[in-house]
């Protein structure tokens, strides 16, 4: 047990790291280089078209791109002037200023409470929209008045639940108004005295009918958010046993994130992929972890769910409805391993409604268990009652991490769609791909049918040096047609910015062109209508 408790507090610095590592690279103006597209090679869809002034043709909304489909309201925002004074400038020290708001995400028409503490006599907040804007990556949108600055209370947690909940002052307040244009947000806290960090926020459109959905997994920033010493994976002292007795039960989004500067894993596994969709202007809407619990069955109005770059806590109504979704022709894409990992579900925190995150790992120490088993929360969704491993939705399976090294992604088959341009062959690696979590086929649990792999690559595990392999699946719904993609690595959006100057093999370029092949075919409908998948699965675990 003790040995299991230490591989998971590993587990836990590892994934942290990978925030600090991202982040700093993405602060100093690392970018991401994209090719640009000729007009034409744009083929406009007939799905809707905009008036045109001159009295001429109308001009059509969407397109289909090389890359997936576009939108004209996507391209037009990212001309609109750009700034890379979202980026935080300067040393900080920790917690010299930081906040959180009412609400992780907003629509028009809603106000957001803003909470700050700061040891700085007065500060502003900057709203920006997260996008490309001619590579600067962000446009500023909004700017609050000069703001007196206040050090907040400290933010207590004891035994049983250990849930880490502030009680601040608010601060001010904003209405999103039609200016916020939806997206994802990072409101920069900027002291009198140079501090300065992020509160992450998602403004999303429930009338949108846009071709992805753009999924930020906020449970997993709160899972592992370290603010005030707990979080699912360790309390404030290290104890025996594993999960160790004094981790939290409840995650509050009442507090600030305590990593990437208050951004949480949002520069690091999500940001990448956002950068390069609204580059390429692809028609996208934003959604969180919580609009698809609450607000699921508006995902059948699009064509895509995007799951992005680390994406484990899932709720029992997030899976229903993307199964439902799914069953309707709704295809899913899960860029990151160990997604619907761990089941929690919602709760309301004194600031509103969906604000607690509720998660005992062990199902039988709730107090649900045997009341109301449905919403019981669970180490892992295969575990009873659940008994829903995630592999028996997207076919592959968790199987360990290795935090400290990499390993290249083998093809297996160079005539799949995910290949198209890249000019790999049968055995080409992309170095350096696979790192962190691992997913891989496990036969001996519940698959759907017909799982294609299109990946079949070694991997070490990190805590004890056993070799496995991690696979990319394909799994087409043999009613629906929809197409479910597992990447089977937590690197995959990480690994779409440029590496590092003198980087001998670098991911980067492959990665980013079988990312537009995957948002080609998923946003194009229901996937096995053209690319059905084909079982493989017996030639690697006959």
């Amino acid at each position: 047990m003790k040995a299991r408790h230490q591989r998971e507090a590993a587990r836990r610095r590892g994934l942290l790291l990978i925030g600090v590592i991202a982040v700093a690279v993405i602060l100093v103006g690392a970018s991401i280089a994209i090719n640009s597209t000729p007009s034409s090679a744009k083929h406009p869809t007939k799905t809707s078209r905009s008036k045109n002034r001159g009295g001429g043709r109308s001009l059509p909304t969407t397109f289909h791109g090389p890359n997936g489909v576009e939108a004209r309201w996507v391209i037009n925002q990212n001309k609109l002037p750009g700034t890379t004074a979202w980026k935080i400038t300067g040393a900080q020290t920790p917690n010299a200023i930081m906040g959180y708001t009412n609400r992780p995400q907003a629509r028009r028409g809603q106000t957001v409470n803003v909470y700050v503490s700061t040891v700085a006599p007065t500060f502003r907040i900057e709203a920006f929209r997260m996008g490309y804007y001619q590579g600067l990556g962000a446009r500023l949108m909004w700017t609050s008045k000069t703001l007196t600055g206040v050090v907040q209370p400290s933010c207590p947690a004891s035994a049983p639940l250990y849930m880490v909940q502030c009680n601040w002052q608010r601060s001010t307040s904003f209405t999103i108004s039609k200016a916020f244009v939806q997206g994802d947000y990072l409101l920069k806290l900027v002291g009198s005295g140079g501090q300065q960090s992020y509160i992450p926020l998602t403004v999303w459109d429930p009338n949108s009918t846009a071709t992805y959905v753009v999924m930020n997994a906020v449970f997993t920033w709160q899972a592992f958010n370290p603010f005030g010493g707990y979080d699912l994976y360790q309390g404030a002292t290290p104890e025996p046993g594993y999960p160790p007795p004094n981790r939290s039960r409840v995650l509050s989004f009442d507090r600030p994130y305590g990593y990437g500067n208050g951004a949480a894993n949002f520069l690091t596994n999500e940001y990448p992929l956002i950068r390069y969709m609204e580059k390429h202007g692809l028609n996208l809407t934003y959604w969180t972890n919580i609009t698809l619990a609450i607000h699921g069955n508006l995902l059948t109005h699009h064509k895509a769910l995007l799951s992005l770059g680390h994406d484990e806590e899932w709720s029992t109504r997030m899976r229903s409805n993307a199964v439902a979704a799914s069953d309707h022709g709704v295809n899913l894409v899960f860029f990151g391993a160990s997604p619907i990992l761990r089941k929690v579900r919602l709760q309301a925190s004194p600031l509103g409604p969906n604000l607690e995150v509720v998660n005992y790992r062990d199902p039988q120490a709730d107090p649900l268990y045997g009341v109301n088993n449905a919403r019981v929360t669970q180490n892992w969704w295969g575990q009873p009652p659940a008994n829903l491993p995630a592999s028996s939705l997207i076919g592959d399976t968790y199987i360990g991490y290795n935090n400290n090294l990499s390993f290249p992604m083998v093809v297996t088959d160079p005539h799949s769609w995910l290949y198209a341009r890249t000019g790999l062959t049968s055995g080409s690696t992309i170095p350096g791909l696979l790192k962190y979590d691992f997913d891989g086929y496990n036969p001996q649990r519940a698959n759907p049918p017909g799982v294609e792999i299109l990946s079949h690559s070694p991997v070490v595990i990190g805590f004890d040096n056993q070799k496995m392999y991690a696979d990319t699946t394909y799994v087409t719904n043999s009613s629906s047609k929809a197409g479910i993609f597992e990447s089977g690595t937590n690197n995959w959006i990480a690994a779409m910015l440029n590496c590092a100057p003198g980087t001998t093999s670098c991911p980067s370029h492959l990665v980013r062109l079988m990312t537009g092949n995957i948002l080609k075919l998923f946003g194009n409908g229901p996937t096995g209508l053209t690319q059905p998948s084909i079982a493989n699965w017996s030639k690697f675990y006959g």
